[in-house]
């Protein structure tokens, strides 16, 4: 009984190891909550909901958007691209989950809630203070500013 239970223990290891290999091989990696991809929005839909959405309103969706920065910190933030030349500020559900820093212009697949928000301007500073910005640029925020946002449950990653 007692070498049964040895090897058990033995190939429960093995098995183990090949399946964090395999999904380190794998074709992408999920942060936060993995989610099956239903209903793919366009950046485009995103924007024209995002346009018409009001400030206390919020939408639940998926969409593949490009990583235009990320959290310098801890990557608990990162601002995604939107037709236009508009951007959307990421944050992740109850900071549950961070991002690489080396994601930027990689392409993601966004799960969770769009909103609409009007920005202080302490966080404004913030979130530049935390991107990098020089203080001449974090000087220059003097006024609230409406944002286009987004709290991820979950992030796709391909490789």
């Amino acid at each position: 009984m007692k070498g049964f239970n040895i090897l058990f223990v033995f190939l429960f290891g093995v098995f183990s190891c090949l399946a964090q290999q395999e999904a380190k091989n794998g074709s992408a990696e999920f942060y936060g909550d993995e989610f099956k991809i239903t209903s793919l929005s366009s950046k485009d839909d995103v924007m024209k909901q995002f346009a018409s959405m009001p400030v206390s309103d919020s939408l639940n969706l998926q969409f593949k958007t490009k990583v235009k920065e990320v959290c310098k910190v801890k990557g608990c933030w990162m601002i995604v691209e939107l037709p236009q030349g508009e951007q959307a500020m990421v944050r992740f559900k109850d900071y549950g989950f961070f991002m690489p820093a080396d994601i930027l212009e990689k392409e993601v697949v966004l799960n969770g809630l769009a909103f609409v928000e009007e920005m202080s301007i302490d966080d404004q500073k913030h979130y530049a203070k935390d991107g990098g910005k020089t203080k001449d640029e974090i000087a220059k925020i003097t006024a609230p500013r409406r944002t286009y946002s987004f709290e991820a449950s979950g992030v796709l990653v391909p490789n």
